[in-house]
């Protein structure tokens, strides 16, 4: 009986597990499935983005968070050395220098490239060019914590343009985690879609504005955006932004998800119709002082990269520059000295919060502070009126921006920008407020003017013309948490924008021409040339080529006068018809192989073993292995020749390196792309441009029915856009084809009247 109840417990147990197994087996398939069913409706991408999203949400409450701390350590250092003012200034420069001076020399051991905004590089490398170095994960931990000791400083840096940057490593890193389980991320093509995507994620952690993110990434980054990036982009920038504002809640930063820098401008009547031409004027001014702005801010630039002793000087000693820059302008905002009068103790976020109040500063000037003043008290002296405070903040403000934007740390120009901005509606607010004092008449009833709504327009206007944007009114539109003031604001940034465009290039691209990186710049409005200029006026006519007559001392000659990355092959040098393009990676390997000791043992021994031996070119290396004795002496006369040819004399040597160089290459053991781009010599300047800057090219052949007659390159059509090509080609005048058509109609039918008249 016990054996029996065994047993059947046995077969009970066992049936228990099959069941478990089973069950086991279907939860599997299901989930397989499961997966399966959304990898193919969703793609994956959207784990991707998840993991990008929340990623760069981490990153930007940490960097946020511990910048604050950075400050609020300043501002208690500060506050407690109250009484000994040589000591609360001893404290105020030498907080900021040691961070600065820091972020510089921890850049500069572990990667230079975090150095500066990123928007810039990431624009280039979305062009389809290759910046070493830029997309890994040293300048990733240089941008972070370089990025948070300059804003824990105080310096009047954003962080704007190296989120950018630090999102699109996080990308790219994330690009290379997933190739491992999926191979679709291998794709350059696809890579630079997500990257694309990252700038998006980069701008919508910044400020919380997922829309305006997605817009302003589009506008700074890509010349043509794919539609089918929208989704991609909207969905990890509002994931992104969502997160970071939770982490703020959960850190009791805030009550519950609101807008960074929330404002409580009335909704009834925000503004009358009286105030649009003060709104118009914020937005002309902003254009011709953002111009200035990148005007001033390449000009330093220009003058820190000129060969003089003292740039040589800061060139040896990297860390002088920006202490010295960093001592200058914490010594102006000293508030006990000349910061009094600037509201010089109040930091970045602080003076954005105060700049978008609801009070009117005119009004309470001279008079009690009221309650919920807060912070807006700096900005009141009682000496000294508003309105120089303000113009004083503006005017050292705006050189310091041009100027801490260009020492060596991770720096980005969007907040502070943003700032000058505001502080100059803030301006035209308080004198709109101060030239209607009681206010605007409207149905029976009075409206105070709001210099707060001025400032936010005024800091998108200002923004949108630095950055050559109109997504800037979005993005204030989302930071400001309301849409009262959008109207007025689209057309302040608009005439903003028309008026810098006519002016300066934007700040980004001004950094791609001081940087001279190879990009593209756009054709101008009006440049009624671009549809007379033709790919025949610009294009280099002495091209380097290879034929399949071409010899490998040719190929070498070639190689070592030229850099070239693709060279063209046609049939012959008499036809020059174009079959297609080699890549210099290829004609190097053919080359190394043809003069290689491998090659030299293979040509000169693969014919000394005789038919029927099972001893082949390579049993010279088996030195220690038994053979027969019938084979020995093949075995034996290969070690021979495999010495003599692996140690050869020297004369020996260059004669066979000599006799191999004269011969043809041999093309059909060397990959050949048969299909390059192509353009026609009448293409327009235009269309040449539309070309280059849709597929992403770097150079075009220019080919004559087949023949090929010149090539473009990314170089000729940039010094064709600006107005000058390289020495020996002139540009086309307005009307010349029209010209050499009627020219070439009066020689056909002068010559045919000769013939007709036996002259």
């Amino acid at each position: 009986g016990n054996i029996a109840r065994r047993e059947a417990t046995r077969l009970l147990t066992e049936r228990q597990w099959k069941r478990h197994l089973l069950e086991c087996v279907c939860i599997a398939d299901c989930l397989a499935r499961i997966q399966r069913y959304i990898v193919t409706k969703l793609g994956e991408d959207w784990i991707f983005l998840v993991l990008l999203g929340l990623t760069m949400a981490l990153v930007s409450w940490s960097m946020d968070y511990a910048s604050a701390k950075s400050l609020q350590a300043y501002k208690w250092m500060y506050g407690e050395l109250k009484g000994n003012v040589a000591l609360q200034y001893l404290a105020w420069v030498s907080y900021p220098i040691i961070l600065v001076v820091f972020a510089s020399l921890f850049c500069h051991l572990v990667s230079p490239q975090a150095i500066g905004s990123g928007i810039p590089e990431l624009k280039t490398i979305l062009r389809g060019v290759v910046l070493k170095e830029y997309l890994t994960l040293k300048a990733f931990v240089a941008k972070v914590i370089g990025l948070t000791a300059g804003l824990g400083s105080g310096m009047p840096i954003g962080k704007e343009g190296p989120f950018v940057h630090i999102a699109s490593i996080c990308a790219a890193v994330l690009s290379r985690i997933m190739s491992i389980f999926t191979g679709v991320y291998e794709n350059s093509a696809h890579v630079q879609d997500l990257l694309v995507c990252a700038c998006a994620v980069g701008v919508a952690t910044c400020f919380a504005a997922p829309v305006g993110g997605v817009l302003f990434s589009i506008e700074v980054t890509s010349t043509y955006f794919a539609v089918r990036n929208y989704w991609r982009g909207y969905f990890a920038a509002t994931f992104s932004a969502f997160i970071f504002r939770v982490l703020s809640v959960w850190n009791k930063d805030s009550v519950t998800i609101t807008a960074l820098f929330r404002t409580n401008f009335r909704m009834d009547f925000p503004f009358d119709l009286q105030e649009l031409p003060a709104f118009a004027i914020i937005g002309i001014s902003c254009g011709f002082l953002g111009a200035f702005f990148v005007y001033l801010n390449r000009q330093v630039v220009l003058i820190m990269r000129r060969p003089t002793a003292l740039t040589r000087f800061l060139t040896k000693h990297r860390l002088i520059y920006p202490g010295a820059v960093t001592l200058i302008i914490a010594s102006f905002t000293f508030p006990p000295g000349f910061g009094q009068f600037m509201a010089g103790e109040l930091m970045p976020r602080e003076c954005i919060n105060s700049l978008f109040d609801n009070f009117t500063w005119t009004k309470i000037w001279g008079s009690p502070a009221p309650p919920g003043l807060g912070r807006s008290a700096a900005w009141l002296h009682p000496q000294v009126s508003v309105f120089v405070i303000l113009l004083l903040f503006f005017v050292m403000k705006f050189w310091m921006s041009a100027v801490s934007t260009t020492m060596p740390v991770p720096s980005g120009a969007f907040m502070p920008v943003f700032i000058l901005g505001a502080a100059f509606g803030r301006l035209v607010g308080e004198i709109m407020a101060t030239l209607f004092p009681n206010g605007i008449l409207f149905d029976g009833i009075v409206y105070q003017i709001l210099p707060g709504g001025y400032a936010v327009i005024g800091a998108a206007a200002m923004t949108g013309a630095v950055t050559h944007t109109v997504s800037t009114a979005v993005i204030c539109f989302e930071l400001t948490g309301q849409i009262s003031h959008i109207l007025p604001m689209m057309v302040a940034v608009i005439l903003a924008n028309m008026v810098a465009q006519c002016l300066q290039p934007s700040l980004y691209d001004s950094i791609i021409q001081v940087k001279k990186l190879p990009y593209l710049p756009e054709l101008s409005f009006g440049h009624i040339s671009k549809y007379n200029i033709f790919v025949e006026d610009i294009m280099v006519k002495k091209i380097k080529f290879l034929s399949p007559q071409s010899t490998y001392r040719e190929l070498k000659d070639l190689l070592e006068s030229t850099s070239l990355k693709t060279i063209p092959l046609v049939d012959s040098k008499e036809s020059m018809i174009l079959l297609g393009s080699i890549e210099r990676c290829e004609l190097q390997a053919a080359l190394d192989w043809c003069l290689s000791a491998e090659r030299r043992v293979y040509v000169r021994c693969e014919g000394v073993s005789s038919p029927g031996s099972q001893v082949n070119w390579e049993s010279f290396a088996f030195v220690d292995e038994e053979v027969g004795e019938e084979n020995g002496d093949k075995v034996r006369e290969l070690q021979k020749c495999a010495h003599t040819l692996l140690f050869p004399e020297k004369p020996l040597e260059n004669a066979w390196e000599e006799e191999e160089l004269d011969k043809p290459i041999d093309i059909d053991q060397i990959r050949v792309d048969p299909s390059p781009f192509q353009l026609v010599e009448r293409t327009s300047l235009h269309k040449t441009h539309t070309l280059f800057s849709l597929l992403g090219l770097s150079h075009a052949y220019v080919t004559s029915i087949g023949k090929l007659v010149g090539v473009v390159a990314l170089k000729e059509l940039q010094k064709a856009i600006e107005g000058s090509t390289r020495s020996g080609v002139r540009l086309r005048p307005p009307l010349a084809s029209f010209r050499d058509f009627y020219k070439s109609t009066y020689i056909n039918s002068s010559v045919k009247m000769c013939e007709y008249f036996k002259l």
